[in-house]
């Protein structure tokens, strides 16, 4: 049990009572290790206590499961992203590894001139949704330019309103 929630006994009854219903459903809704699933559970409560306040009553598995499913398939893009050319390789049976192919010309041009779309909207806006194209979340694209959470989800759905239209 996490120490923030040993500190509160309304909490610690609650992650008496949901926590192996929680590590049910995560594992249900992503494969992963139970090591991915036990620290998204971890971080989804970390959440709750934070935003505990915030919910109904009633309704924390709910959330606690929908974070945490969120935090596993984070944690596994993440894990994706980060293999070493050595760990593809042992992945795929010591077989040859197939570099990714370099665009070809139309394919090109169609990225230079979406590029050049996202260059058409203020630099703001630009930062934050190439972030977001990166793979950054939200939470962290806020940490990274000072922004609140909020601000930074309105600058990212402006964004990909004037890019769409």
């Amino acid at each position: 049990m996490p120490e923030a929630i040993r500190k509160h006994p309304s909490l610690a009854l609650l992650y008496a009572t949901l926590a192996p219903e929680l590590m049910r459903i995560v594992a249900a809704n992503v494969q992963a290790s139970s090591i991915v699933i036990e620290e998204a559970c971890q971080a989804a409560w970390a959440g709750l206590v934070a935003c505990r306040a915030e919910l109904v009553p009633g309704t924390e598995l709910g959330w606690l499961a929908t974070t945490a499913t969120r935090e596993a398939l984070v944690l596994l893009r993440a894990a994706r992203r980060d293999l070493s050319l050595e760990e593809k390789q042992e992945q795929a049976g010591g077989e040859l590894i197939e570099l990714p192919v370099v665009p070809g010309p139309e394919r090109a041009v169609e990225l230079r001139e979406r590029l050049a779309e996202v260059r058409q909207l203020p630099l703001r806006q630009q930062q934050m949704v190439l972030l977001h194209g990166f793979g950054y979340r939200y939470g962290e694209i806020a940490e990274f330019t000072g922004d609140s959470r909020r601000t930074v989800e309105r600058q990212i759905l402006r964004g990909k309103r004037k890019l769409a239209g």
